[in-house]
């Protein structure tokens, strides 16, 4: 994949007729079957058929599964809702870009599973970076560790996602609320822990007034990477 000819040139324009569709209305439906059905639902067969196209006469706007793939992540990248400058508190403008990812991954399930095959980046994906370069400069980072972190950052966010998307399809699979699965898990860990066998596990299960709720576990987490981001420099 040429990133150049991805990118960096416009979509040519044809002799005679105006074209019929146009590459990223193929891209926004491709994100639609994806958002509605999975990765593997997404053909040129199936955007063809939602447009009311050939097949075949949608390879001219995009040539394979994998560039469609680029386009797909670049365009729900432009989904993220930032403020034009940073603020003066880098954590809190972290945890809002934090925030706005793990929005735009769960509104698209498909997303965690397909960022770590992406080739490079679009538009889009470059503001976002560009925006979090930014933040992360008034952590006393230097250029090559803002990169990393911000790396860090999305990694950190989609793993999360994931298994918050997993649990979740657990549960509705189970047919059982998240609550009731956790207070059985709670009895279960409870007895096994009675035995004496597991002290630092017992430990864990003292009652807090911590928020068991996937978002504020989130944000605990998020908190604790955060706050070690600038351990050491």
């Amino acid at each position: 994949m040429d990133p150049e000819l991805l990118w960096s040139q416009a979509e040519r324009p044809r002799l005679g007729r105006p074209p019929a569709h146009s590459r990223a209305a193929i891209t926004a439906e491709a994100v639609a079957i994806a958002d509605a059905e999975g990765l593997t639902a997404v053909t040129m067969r199936a955007i063809a058929s939602r447009i009311g196209a050939g097949t075949m006469s949608l390879y001219s706007y995009v040539p394979n599964k994998e560039t469609l793939l680029e386009l797909m992540i670049d365009r729900v990248s432009g989904d993220h809702r930032l403020p034009p400058e940073p603020s003066s508190d880098w954590r809190a403008d972290l945890r809002q870009l934090a925030h706005e990812q793990r929005a735009i991954m769960r509104r698209h399930p498909w997303l965690p599973a397909a960022l770590p095959a992406r080739q490079t980046l679009g538009p889009n994906t470059l503001a976002v970076l560009e925006y979090a370069l930014a933040v992360l400069e008034s952590a006393g980072l230097d250029a090559q560790a803002r990169l990393e972190t911000f790396s860090l950052l999305t990694g950190f966010v989609a793993s999360h996602v994931s298994y918050e998307l997993a649990q979740e399809q657990a549960t509705e699979a189970a047919g059982h609320t998240s609550g009731e699965l956790l207070n059985a898990e709670a009895r279960y860990l409870q007895a096994v822990t009675a035995s004496g066998r597991y002290p630092k596990l017992a430990q864990t299960l003292t009652p807090t007034s911590k928020d068991p709720t996937s978002r504020a576990v989130f944000d605990r987490l998020l908190d604790r990477m955060i706050n070690g981001l600038t351990a050491g420099t």
